[in-house]
């Protein structure tokens, strides 16, 4: 299982608020989720996504385009992927880790 980072910035918009983007993003991350193929989480600046990583790409595609449906004509998406394959990881396993190193 794979876990990416992901940003989508609609650009040309009519206001400097973008959080109709994102939620039109969220609601299609909402489907994904609701059948079992993804989980994600909602972030201040991003939103981070697990799931296996052919899924995730078709996700990702799909929440890039999702401005473009709404008539913006220039959209930049950062991705970042953390593809761990000698065991399984999330996000909040990924969490725990960090909290026992502080913990000692």
């Amino acid at each position: 299982m794979a876990i990416v980072d992901v940003t989508v910035i609609p650009i040309g918009t009519e206001s400097p608020s973008v959080s109709s983007y994102v939620a039109d993003l969220h609601r299609i991350l909402k489907g994904y989720e609701e059948e079992g193929k993804i989980r994600f989480q909602l972030t201040p600046m991003n939103t981070i996504i697990e799931g296996d990583l052919p899924v995730l790409f078709q996700v990702i595609q799909d929440i890039h385009e999702s401005p473009f449906q709404q008539g913006i004509q220039r959209v930049a998406t950062n991705i970042r992927i953390d593809d761990r394959r000698d065991k399984q990881t999330t996000m909040e396993g990924k969490l725990s880790s960090v909290q026992r190193q502080l913990e000692k």
